[in-house]
């Protein structure tokens, strides 16, 4: 507990230094770092040394992904040409997809075949798992974008917090014993208060330094619980990969929590959600 409270005092500055004060592009460049580590970790966790032919282009693309929808919402004021009617994102995907396969070809004719799992793991580490990351960019780049990035944080780390306090203090009934032995309908429920918790501290500050009223109350609370839902299927998925390859943590990348991919399962899941919910509601 010592370490994750050294973490927070010392990582949450620095979040509102890269997320809010400083300029968008430096959202850009954290999410970047956060995409490639992410990449290789669980590139690592699940084809260990049989992976190692596919690292290089795995953590490049998710390195890559922050890049392109930073220039990709940013085209006409940085003046770029563009090719009309061809979805970008769609066909750095498909040069990917062409490139891993290509790597998996070539080795196997070399010194045997990489298992598809493998190589279907490094698709999900260097396309999937950057580009549900990166709606934290996304965020950033709308209107009123250095509050709103906030969102899928204030989601995930009250859901987290409450759920394991209320687990520890609270907790009867396991929620799902295999993928994650430690976590308790009890602290589910509590996960479902800090949801809305986080969103209702955000929305306050946000009153308080921004000026504007974020959401209804009644939203906060409807927001609040969907969040800390897909919040906690983010972290049992993650869970779940490391339970079938026998991975404690990641990484060590942040003591008290492990890696990339320990901290940031659940605002994986969380940042598409919340970008999606305010690109129809137009918030």
């Amino acid at each position: 507990m010592g370490k994750r409270i050294l973490v927070a005092v010392v990582g949450i500055p620095l979040l509102v230094l890269l997320l809010s004060v400083a300029p968008a592009w430096t959202t850009m460049l954290l999410l970047a770092g956060l995409c490639a580590i992410g990449a290789h970790e669980l590139l690592h966790a699940v084809g260990g040394e049989e992976a190692a032919p596919l690292v290089p282009l795995t953590v490049a693309s998710a390195a890559a992904i922050p890049a392109g929808i930073y220039l990709e919402v940013n085209q006409q004021a940085l003046g770029l040409v563009t090719l009309p009617h061809i979805p970008a994102t769609a066909l750095f995907a498909m040069l990917v997809v062409l490139g891993l396969f290509l790597g998996s070809i070539v080795r196997y004719e070399k010194s045997g075949a990489i298992p598809f799992r493998t190589v279907t793991a490094a698709m999900f580490a260097g396309l999937a798992f950057p580009l549900m990351l990166s709606c934290l960019l996304r965020l950033r780049l709308l209107e009123a974008g250095s509050w709103l990035v906030w969102a899928p944080l204030a989601i995930s780390f009250g859901s987290d917090t409450c759920a394991l306090f209320a687990g520890m203090l609270c907790g009867r009934h396991k929620l799902a014993p295999l993928v994650s032995p430690h976590k308790t309908v009890e602290g589910g429920i509590g996960g479902l208060i800090g949801g809305v918790l986080g969103l209702l501290l955000l929305r306050g500050i946000i009153a308080w330094q921004g000026g504007f009223t974020l959401w209804s109350l009644p939203e906060v609370v409807i927001f609040g619980i969907l969040g800390s839902l897909i919040s906690q299927i983010g972290d049992l998925s993650f869970s779940v990969i490391k339970r079938e390859f026998g991975v404690k943590d990641y990484g060590k990348l942040l003591p008290g929590h492990g890696g990339v991919l320990d901290r940031f399962d659940s605002v994986t899941f969380v940042a598409p959600f919340v970008w999606i919910f305010l690109s129809m509601y137009q918030v």
